[in-house]
């Protein structure tokens, strides 16, 4: 009949999601608003710090931005009083020039004494003097302004990491899922801000829901070859489907699909480990929980099929006796596979046409002489089907890759022209950071 061998393994549930929930910043823990082992949705307030010493350094941040405001303005106010002086000098400059020229002209026909000549050479090299100091002023100015708005950038940096450190202040759940229970009571004081922060308590996301397996390494080259043969498509390559048992269920009711084929063999175990994802709507499948999987191992094809009560095993070997069309008995040679509707898979040995002897086996004998009564055998009904083809994109439950933040190219070759830092950063403008 023609059918499709499902291989089965033993599985453990796994969340999708799983977060530790630990504060971005430490202080008193003030309150928390959750209830323990309850559905938490993502965005729902858990916790809340103390807020009063951020609250403190926002309103400080926002002071030496201000600061740094008024800075740059009296900067700017400089730079335009040391430009009206360098115009002053200018015009004395000009002046001085004037009048030394002049002098040099009358002194030249005797006209004045040399005494006045010296007096005009000094007033220019006076006016000279104060130009140059209105240029040196102007170049200070603006070197103040720079150094201004470099103290507004970083106010406003500062600003900005003070009004998130007072965000971070309510400990928000990231994820939606199951919570656990409470770790830190009220008025516990505690650290944040890295991976060895107080834990707080846990979120498991509930639906869909991983289940991971692993399949040894003769398993796995099946799959392998039978994909090279064209007969079961990879795991890798489609999302073949998945049934899947819990240890107090009868048949397979939970149906989901191939997700994830790991990438090398585990040289401690030689196994692949493979996962499947379910959808779990009512919550029944829990992390941790073992259960059956169920995976196509094969393509639907027409199997052999005998009743296992048919086979009798000398040591290694394994025979059935068939009946030729002179009512004599032969043994035959035969390679097993698995049950499948309640009856034995002949991978080699018989063709399907032969009169197999499936009682009264300890009677008889190579080469007896037998009146064979003709009996019909039944398949069982199976849980699993006997045809199956890869789910449809629209059916999958698998979670598909982030896309790229604005401004970050996906997929750029290590060699490839580097992203303008406005252009990666479209916030650190300064025309942007108001």
């Amino acid at each position: 009949m023609p059918i499709v061998e499902w291989d089965e393994y033993t599985g453990r549930f796994d969340a999708i999601n799983s977060v530790e929930i630990r504060s971005r910043v430490g202080g008193y823990l003030q309150s928390t608003h959750f209830e323990e082992g309850q559905m938490v949705s993502s965005g729902d307030l858990l916790a809340i710090i103390d807020p009063r010493p951020f609250r403190a350094e926002v309103n400080a941040a926002r002071a030496r931005l201000e600061e740094a405001n008024a800075g740059l303005k009296e900067a700017q106010s400089v730079l335009r009083q040391t430009e009206a002086e360098k115009a002053d000098a200018e015009a004395q400059l000009s002046l001085a020039t004037s009048r030394l020229e002049r002098a040099q002209a009358l002194a030249r026909q005797r006209a004045i004494s040399d005494e006045e000549v010296d007096v005009r050479r000094s007033e220019t090299q006076q006016a000279t003097a104060s130009f140059e100091a209105a240029n040196a002023k102007i170049e200070s100015s603006k070197a103040a302004i720079a150094t201004s708005e470099a103290a507004i950038e970083t106010a406003k940096a500062n600003l900005q990491l003070a009004e998130l450190n007072l965000q971070y202040t309510e400990v928000r759940a990231p994820i939606t899922g199951l919570i656990s229970r409470r770790n830190v009571t009220e008025g516990n004081l505690i650290s944040g801000g890295s991976e060895t922060s107080t834990l707080l308590t846990t979120i498991v996301s509930v639906s869909p829901i991983h289940i991971y397996f692993d399949a040894n390494e003769q398993e796995f080259l099946k799959y392998v070859r039978l994909a090279k043969a064209g007969k079961r498509e990879s795991s890798r390559n489609v999302k073949n489907p998945v049934f899947v048992s819990l240890i107090d269920e009868q048949g397979y009711p939970h149906q989901g699909h191939m997700d994830f084929v790991d990438n090398q063999i585990d040289p401690n175990t030689g196994t692949m480990r493979g996962r499947a994802i379910l959808p779990n709507d009512d919550g029944l499948l829990t992390p941790g929980l073992f259960a059956k999987v169920r995976l196509p191992g094969s393509g639907r094809y027409d199997a052999v099929m005998v009743p296992d009560a048919a086979i009798i095993s000398d040591q290694s070997e394994k025979y059935v006796y068939v009946v030729d069309g002179e009512s004599t008995l032969h043994r035959q040679t035969v390679e097993l596979g698995p049950i499948s509707h309640g009856l034995r898979i002949v991978r080699a040995g018989l063709d399907g046409s032969e009169t197999v002897v499936t009682s009264g086996l300890q009677k008889i004998f190579e080469g007896a002489k037998v009146a064979a009564k003709i009996e019909s055998i039944e398949a069982k009904q199976s849980s699993l089907p006997d045809n199956y083809k890869p789910v449809p994109e629209d059916q999958w439950l698998t979670r598909g890759p982030a896309p790229a933040p604005y401004g970050v190219h996906s997929n750029n070759s290590m060699y490839a022209e580097p992203i303008a830092m406005e252009e990666r950063f479209p916030l650190a403008g300064k025309e942007r950071v108001q």
